[in-house]
């Protein structure tokens, strides 16, 4: 079949996309190689209880009727309303060091108290960092590669406070290890501090039930089960794809969220040597477990919306060793947002505990070696984060793991890489003509961030053609 647009992935770039072109009376297909949509940002139900896969909350979050910033213009380009987020901002939030704590939430000024208290002579320096940020262009699709830290340090001369800046930021959007490109290193700044975190109570299924909704009642086509096999060119351009059962369709533009070196591949006949050309994977991957509980985490005591801890003294973000790197990681409860009524969270009362893991350990272990290793590190994982809360161990009624291999299955990323590739392709452009890069590898991160480049591409490169 031919088709104006073929969008490979229903994730939540690739289902923006859908739904802007088809406004424009675009004939779009999706193509899912999985039975569900989301990628790692979806949902399951394991024993009778609910969980969402990957969010741990949404970023860039404004009250309803906000007229600027990142999530009015998604909600103004897809032509949505507020309700179909039904966004509630968190409770607090915290990076915890081994001397210091800054406690901070969708107000900036609660973060600008903690660091004036703590580290007095660099709040005027953290001020100056925040207004260049807020000048900064993020959306500019050009913008050169820069190093994050060494601008930083032209402002914070702590080093405690710088890694405590970049603790959060790099755990919930970077690809690199050690810094960060600055442009990255805004577009999470603006997202974690100046926006600030929020959540559906009824979690992620909320959102991708909505856009679903919108694309398919705007023409669009969704293929689950449909894995590409093959991206077919011809001259140097993308004319369709082949897919695993054998179909094939054609196409004017092709749009993948499925990575950069993914969809490089995908271009490539089977049996050909690696080309010298293809992308870098990426590196860095998380173990994430999680706990179910008997009550909510305020009625024991936990009363954070996510923790961002590091035990050494430097942050070290960096691929390790070991299957699993102890010394820092991240705790979320989905509970802890300011919900009318915190009964309503589909989930039920939930930990979730996020550390960087090994890859390369992960990814080659036989069925029963995966399955004994995971009993293994389980137990060790907790006891870390027991070290940061109050005592929950007694109230856990079930667990689940994940690991970079379930990453990897989830989202079909080499290595698990959640960030994707460390070299990002802002402009969207490949080595063929007509298809396109969207989602982790394009750019934008985060939620919201996801969803602008799927808008963003479709928007260049499709809707200004027509």
């Amino acid at each position: 079949m031919k088709y104006d647009t073929i969008i490979i992935g229903a994730g939540l770039s690739g289902l923006a996309a859908g739904i802007r072109l088809a406004y424009y009376d675009q004939k779009v297909l999706i193509l899912e190689k999985h039975t569900t949509i989301g990628g790692l940002n979806s949902f399951y139900r394991l024993r009778g209880r609910n969980y969402d896969v990957g969010l741990h909350a949404i970023t860039n979050y404004a009250a309803p009727g906000t007229r600027t910033g990142p999530l009015a213009k998604l909600l103004k380009q897809l032509r949505l309303r507020w309700d179909d987020f039904n966004l509630t901002p968190q409770t607090g939030s915290a990076v915890v060091f081994p001397e210091n704590r800054l406690n901070f939430n969708n107000d900036l000024q609660l973060l600008q108290q903690e660091i004036n208290q703590q580290f007095p002579d660099q709040i005027d320096g953290f001020n100056r960092l925040t207004v260049q940020i807020e000048q900064f262009d993020d959306t500019n699709l050009n913008q050169p590669y820069l190093s994050a830290r060494q601008i930083v340090q032209q402002y914070i001369t702590d080093t405690t406070l710088e890694d405590m800046l970049f603790c959060p930021l790099m755990f919930y959007g970077s690809p690199t290890p050690h810094d960060m490109d600055f442009c990255q290193f805004v577009i999470m700044f603006k997202s974690i501090f100046l926006q600030g975190f929020a959540r559906p109570p009824e979690g992620i299924r909320l959102i991708l039930k909505n856009l679903v909704r919108k694309f398919k009642s705007l023409g669009g086509e969704l293929k689950l089960r449909g894995g590409v096999a093959e991206i077919l060119h011809h001259d140097g351009k993308a004319c369709g794809v082949r897919l695993e059962d054998g179909t094939e369709h054609e196409c004017d533009v092709l749009l993948s969220s499925a990575g950069s070196l993914e969809t490089f591949r995908l271009t490539q006949p089977e049996g050909d040597q690696l080309s010298e050309s293809e992308p870098q994977p990426g590196a860095l991957s998380f173990i994430e477990s999680i706990y179910a509980l008997d009550k909510m985490p305020a009625e024991l005591g936990i009363d954070e919306t996510i923790i961002f801890y590091n035990n050494a003294p430097r942050f070290n973000y960096a691929p390790c060793d070991e299957p699993a790197d102890l010394s820092s990681g991240i705790i979320c409860s989905p509970n802890n947002f300011q919900y009318d009524d915190p009964s309503l969270v589909r989930e039920g009362p939930t930990l979730r505990a996020t550390v960087i893991a090994s890859p390369a350990y992960w990814m080659n272990l036989s069925d029963d070696d995966y399955r004994a290793a995971k009993e293994t590190w389980f137990p060790q994982i907790q006891e870390k984060v027991s070290e940061k809360l109050p005592p929950f161990a007694d109230h856990i009624v079930d667990t689940d793991m994940f690991t970079p291999k379930t990453i990897w299955r989830f989202t079909g990323h080499v290595n698990g890489a959640v960030y994707g590739a460390p070299e990002k392709l802002r402009s969207g452009q490949t080595h063929l003509e007509n298809l396109y890069i969207c989602g982790t590898d394009q750019g934008f991160l985060g939620i919201i961030g996801s969803m602008l480049s799927g808008i963003s591409i479709a928007n260049l490169y499709v809707l200004s053609r027509m």
